[in-house]
């Protein structure tokens, strides 16, 4: 019953982050027409990872009592850059001990006594990745740093060590109440359900390879190391290993620079008499579209002195043209955030804009149209550049 439970709510978790990620990568993807350069953009992608290190399970006795040898072994998929999946499986050795010199009977003279036994724990785990959050993607980054949280199983076995300490304490003093903290020993293979969470640093030696280490705590029922405490019994994990990114790590993106402005050019031609020459009336000067991107950071609305450049040749353009009108639309990425903070963005950075446009430039309100997609509309393929205020002027 306690297996079905556990993989149960496994596989829900594993639907709610699939789900989330291919939201995501479904979302729409409305760039303008307009020439470009390429660059490179996150791919999803499978890794494998292997790991080496010491475990520490919590107990009474000294630090170096309790320390043990412990191996992890790793496969994954990183939906985006921010978010993954992982199973992990963690195995080799737990400790448990007790010190009796405090006792006021003959136990006292047991002093202190220690006990290992195996286990192997399988767990799903979802990666945050919060230098790519914070920061945003880099294909280059040296180093990432992040967190995880998972659910899984623990499978217990060999606990004679236990059993042989618990039986000296029975010999050693035989009126020793069975209710002594061993009284939660177990033998045979025992299967717990165990919660993790933690945090790794991976140093990207290449695109494909990093060395990695990672922190975890791993929590379970109190008779995991057969003492009776009344509270959950913990044990933590150091480990340091390789990670290897399997598959394709990036896709083409084609970043806009300047809009394409399509011309339409209209002659007219005004017949007179066959005596009288055939004449063409003088073309009006053309008056081409103005489209001015200008990128904010993440979660920012404050314009740079290189953005403000752009908005000073919007200026420029309404100023000559008397008659011309801006339309000025924000945007918020789609892979930070969520869709309710993402239209505050978008708002705030056209609205900033636009004021702007009123206020310091002297344009009037009524050439100016305010808009804000929000996430629902990404002009750009690659996430950063969504973080944006489009003004076009005609």
């Amino acid at each position: 019953m306690k297996l079905k439970k556990i993989f149960m709510s496994a596989a829900l978790l594993a639907g709610c982050v699939f789900a989330s990620a291919q939201q995501q990568q479904a979302a729409p993807q409305a760039a303008p027409q307009a020439a470009g350069k390429t660059c490179e953009a996150f791919a999803p992608h499978w890794f494998v990872q292997a790991q080496i290190g010491g475990q520490y399970t919590l107990g009474e006795v000294d630090f170096s009592d309790l320390l043990s040898g412990n191996l992890q072994a790793t496969v994954g998929y990183n939906f985006t850059p921010v978010w993954g999946l992982r199973l992990a499986i963690d195995a080799w050795q737990s400790k448990g001990g007790t010190d009796f010199s405090n006792y006021t009977n003959d136990l006292r003279n047991l002093g202190v006594k220690t006990w290992k036994y195996n286990f192997i724990a399988p767990t799903l785990d979802v990666t945050c990745d919060l230098t790519n959050w914070i920061l945003g993607y880099k294909a280059n980054r040296v180093c990432n740093f992040g967190l995880l949280a998972g659910i899984g199983a623990n499978f217990a076995w060999n606990n004679d060590d236990a059993g042989s300490v618990r039986n000296l304490v029975f010999a050693t003093d035989a009126t020793q109440d069975p209710a002594h903290q061993m009284s939660l020993y177990w033998d045979g293979t025992k299967t717990r359900f165990v919660g993790r969470f933690g945090a790794y640093l991976d140093f990207n030696v290449s695109r494909r390879v990093a060395l990695g280490l990672e922190v975890n705590c791993n929590t379970l029922s109190d008779s995991y190391n057969s003492k009776k405490a009344g509270n959950a019994d913990w044990y933590f994990n150091a480990l340091a290993g390789v990670k290897v990114r399997l598959g394709k790590l990036a896709k083409k993106a084609t970043v806009a620079t300047e809009p394409v402005v399509v011309e339409k050019i209209v002659e007219k031609i005004v017949e007179k008499p066959v005596e009288k020459v055939v004449y063409k009336e003088p073309e009006a000067p053309k008056r081409e579209t103005l489209r001015r991107d200008i990128f904010f950071t993440l979660r920012g609305s404050e314009v740079s002195r290189t953005e403000m450049a752009k908005v000073e040749d919007v200026v420029a353009y309404l100023n000559k043209y008397p008659d011309a009108k801006v339309s000025v639309t924000g945007y918020a990425d789609k892979g930070t955030g969520n869709p309710r903070l993402n239209i505050g963005y978008a708002q705030k950075r056209a609205q900033v804009i636009a004021n702007m446009l009123t206020n310091k430039f002297g344009i009037s309100p009524s050439r100016i149209t305010v808009d804000s997609k929000g996430d629902t509309v990404q002009p750009y393929e690659q996430n950063d550049l969504n973080r944006v205020t489009i003004c076009i002027a005609e």
